[in-house]
């Protein structure tokens, strides 16, 4: 077989923002529901292994179906706002969709699943229809709806499935906004029945869970009045279920109830085994150590993990001796602006804890090894939690800034761990948390870069000095190469930003200081009571958790550009970082000019006035001689630059060519544009489904300053059957001096084709594809941004070999063979590829 065209090296997402949405399966791997899809992530390996979607809605609940005999699971269920279930199978190692359980009206917001006799999984399902379903699939991939509990007008918010003990008949728990755990039983293999229903919270309650303990069942509930109750659940037999009750023992209260199993009656007693307070803000998910074998025996530990909107996550378990339930362990975020977790899973071992925080991120925790007690943060995969809009190399090709619509701008670059051959990828900055979802990004130069959002105002930031030392540590490359190149004698040592504030502020080495206490005595005025810098200077040896990620790793702001009228949509930078090129959305002429600013002073340079609608994208040509400009309107504009003169030294540009409405060949609007790296060719590609290659923009034997006199299409017209909604030149030539070119699409796959201008282009001949990505690379929704590797090999590879490696010719020529494209999606992911331009 083939080795495939297209890898996938790094996907970079999270967690939804919703409360059951993650799972950690008994093989080790933790499900959780990204956007639309199911993402499959070994935190071992730090990476995700496979992205599901088959969802058209937002995926709200995933949950392993866990085999009895606690061997890695097979099967996965997931429930969406489509209002559907799809229940995934493992199948020669990739999972793929098995059935589809349709039949709820609303958003499904929570699942569970069990096997049940010759391995049909029985799956409880609640949704916002306010009712519960029972379904049953079995081995022909069928599902069956066996039963729909109604709940009028309140909602169940969380389901749990187990078989009473020492009988095969499934037990239900639902627990819901009228505070009371309901149990339901299915006897006789019939309908479901109410058992009864446990009082005593106070408030919604959030989450069920049922742990099997031997002959007893414990079931854990957790609720928003802050509080945890676990209820033990036992078979009573025949005589002691009708004795008299005996009023001079003091015991908790027992309920009790019966169930016809094959005409076999048996009764069932439930009682309170405790009540768990310790949480100071709503409870949301609880979550009991998975069982393990030992000596051929499944063990239960007693031990449950809560997470709660307090930012905290407690393991409980009881006292040896008394028997009494205590917090033996307490993790979480002390301050900072964010709310607390969503939910909480343990691994299979016991040895790792996982939260989903209100944004997504996964928090994790490793239990020390030879500490007691001792945990500590670990190392975790995270991503936008909203569309990525953008997204950027840096120059030298080592790391990746992306900006979306959560209001973030994050940095990603590649790192090797020090017992890992592997190169794994991870957010190491997040520069900018914004108050307006972000739209565009330039850089300028390694360490600077301009970002636009749904505001008026342009923003350029610098790093800080932390960032540089920490890219070096983690890069391996010289801390002093960095700063020289960096001037690193004015920069600040980190950013903050004030409370209720947009702008970072630089935070520099007088400010870290701490003050004497004669100068705290003294408040100056009211501002100065409060803490204004929450920055803390980091020394990374591995990528920060979420917490320092939010606080401590800004970049200052050092400008702010004024100048458009209306909110950012795109920016561009020269590759003599002399010139970023920006615009905004636009409805008329007036608007929709490009604006140049200079770098050197951030001075507005010049308007360029052409289109009528909004510019959608620009780009400069690597040799930075001309700025093209694609629109709303359906037509490009080709802009050079002027020779400079004693008069201007700054750089200026004017029209060189364009397309009119008669001279348009794309009828819908033009979303993507790109150069070819020898800026002879420029691609556009549209919504009508049409790539087109543009040019020649440069004469063979003259000097660079002659242009040619006309521009025209020098492709034949590719039609890629759906809308083209990024496009990009490869920096490197095939090996036949072919232009490589990939197209994304709005259905979120990306296509890889040829270019040959020396071909006849009459039938279409000048165009090859050489590849796609397949279901399980493809992006879930729109392609956003395309954006290659800007040199050849893969990042993080080249600069650190391993030590005892010797560098040979080959190792560095087989290097040079991959190129790396990096793309963002409306699917929340940023996903980098590697392309072998030996196979295609």
């Amino acid at each position: 077989m083939a080795p495939p065209v297209i890898e996938t090296c790094h996907v970079a997402c999270c967690a939804n923002r919703t409360p059951n949405v993650v799972s950690w399966g008994r093989g080790g791997i933790i499900a959780f529901g990204t956007c639309t899809s199911v993402a499959l992530y070994d935190p071992q390996e730090r990476g995700v292994v496979a992205v599901l979607n088959g969802h058209t809605g937002r995926v709200n609940t995933v949950q392993w179906v866990h085999r009895e005999d606690c061997a890695p699971e097979s099967h996965l269920v997931s429930g969406g706002s489509d209002n559907q279930l799809i229940v995934w199978e493992a199948q020669n190692g990739k999972f793929v969709q098995l059935v589809e359980c349709k039949g709820h009206t609303g958003p499904v917001c929570a699942v569970d699943a069990i096997y049940v006799e010759d391995s049909k999984i029985l799956v409880a399902s609640s949704a916002s229809d306010s009712t519960v379903r029972l379904w049953l699939c079995n081995k022909a991939n069928e599902a069956e709806c066996l039963h729909t509990l109604s709940f009028g007008s309140s909602f169940m918010m969380d389901v749990s499935l187990a078989l009473l003990p020492g009988s095969r008949v499934p037990i239900l728990a639902c627990g819901g906004d009228d505070s009371q755990v309901h149990l339901y039983v299915q006897s006789n293999g019939e309908q479901l029945h109410k058992a009864m229903s446990l009082q005593g919270h106070e408030d919604w309650i959030r989450g069920v869970t049922w742990a099997s303990l031997g002959g007893e069942l414990l079931l854990a509930s957790c609720s928003q009045d802050c509080l945890i109750r676990v209820w033990r659940l036992c078979a009573k037999s025949g005589t002691d279920a009708h004795t008299e009750d005996d009023h001079t023992i003091i015991k908790m209260k027992e309920d009790v109830f019966e169930v016809k199993e094959r005409d076999v009656s048996s009764v069932f007693a439930v009682s309170l085994e405790t009540v768990l307070a310790g949480h100071e803000n709503w409870v949301y998910g609880v979550h009991w150590q998975p069982p393990f074998y030992k000596g051929g025996e499944l063990q239960q530990p007693l031990s449950l993990l809560s997470a709660s909107m307090d930012k905290t996550m407690i393991i409980w378990a009881p006292e040896e001796g008394s028997g009494v339930w205590v917090e033996q362990v307490r993790v979480g975020e002390v301050g900072g602006n964010t709310l607390g977790f969503y939910g909480c899973q343990m691994s299979p071992d016991g040895s790792m804890i996982v939260a989903h925080a209100f944004h997504g991120a996964l928090h994790l925790w490793c239990r020390e090894q030879d500490k007691e007690g001792q945990w500590r943060p670990g190392v975790v995969i995270s991503g936008h939690f909203n569309a990525v809009q953008d997204l950027s190399w840096d120059p030298e090709g080592e790391f990746i800034l992306s900006v979306g619509s959560d209001q973030t701008t994050r940095l990603f670059t590649p790192w090797r761990n020090q017992d890992a051959k592997q190169v794994t990828w991870h957010e190491i900055s997040r520069p900018q948390i914004h108050g307006y979802d972000m739209q565009c990004l330039a850089m300028v130069g390694r360490f600077q870069f301009v970002s636009g959002a749904d505001e008026k105002v342009l923003r350029v930031f610098q790093a800080p000095r932390n960032f540089v030392e920490n890219f070096a540590n983690i890069s391996g490359t010289s801390r002093e190469k960095l700063l020289t190149s960096s001037d690193s004698a004015n920069l600040p040592e980190g950013a903050s930003t004030p409370a209720l504030g947009l702008s970072n502020k630089a935070v520099f080495q007088g400010d870290l200081a701490p003050k004497t206490n004669k100068e705290e005595g003294q408040f100056n005025s009211v501002s100065d009571q409060y803490q204004e810098s929450y920055f803390h200077p980091l020394i990374m040896t591995e990528p920060p958790p979420e917490d320092h990620l939010l606080q401590n790793t800004l970049w200052p702001e050092v400008q702010k550009l004024y100048g458009h009228g209306f909110e950012m949509f795109c920016l561009a930078s020269d590759s003599a970082r002399t010139v970023v090129a920006s615009a905004c959305k636009a409805s008329k002429a007036e608007h929709a000019a490009v604006l140049l600013w200079s770098t050197a002073t951030w001075r507005q340079l010049q308007t360029l006035p052409c289109h009528t609608l909004t510019i959608t994208q620009m780009a400069f040509s690597p040799d930075a001689q001309l700025l093209l400009a694609v629109s709303r309107d359906r037509t490009w504009s080709l802009w050079r630059r002027n020779l400079p003169t004693p008069e201007s030294p700054e750089p200026r540009f004017s029209l060189y060519a364009h397309t009119r409405k008669d001279t348009a060949i794309h009828s819908r609007i033009i979303w993507s544009c790109d150069w070819s790296p020898d800026s002879k060719y420029f691609v556009t590609s549209s919504r009508d489904k049409k790539v087109m290659v543009w040019g020649p923009c440069r004469l063979e034997d003259s000097g660079d300053s002659v242009l040619p006199p006309e521009i025209k299409s020098c492709s034949s017209i590719l039609d890629v059957g759906d809308s083209a909604t990024a496009v990009a030149f490869c920096p490197v030539l095939c090996s036949d001096s072919s232009y490589l070119l990939a197209v994304g699409l709005e259905c979120g796959r990306i296509l890889l084709y040829r270019w040959s201008p020396d071909q006849e282009s009459a039938g279409g001949h000048d165009w090859s594809s050489c590849g796609q990505t397949d279901i399980l690379q493809s992006h879930a929704l729109t392609v956003k941004r395309l954006r290659w590797r800007p040199r050849p090999g893969r990042a993080g590879r080249e600069n650190n070999k391993l030590d005892g490696q010797n560098d040979g010719e080959s190792d560095v020529e087989e290097e040079n063979s991959w190129v790396q494209l990096a793309s963002a999606s409306a699917d929340h992911s940023v996903k980098i590829f590697n392309i072998n331009k030996g196979t295609l």
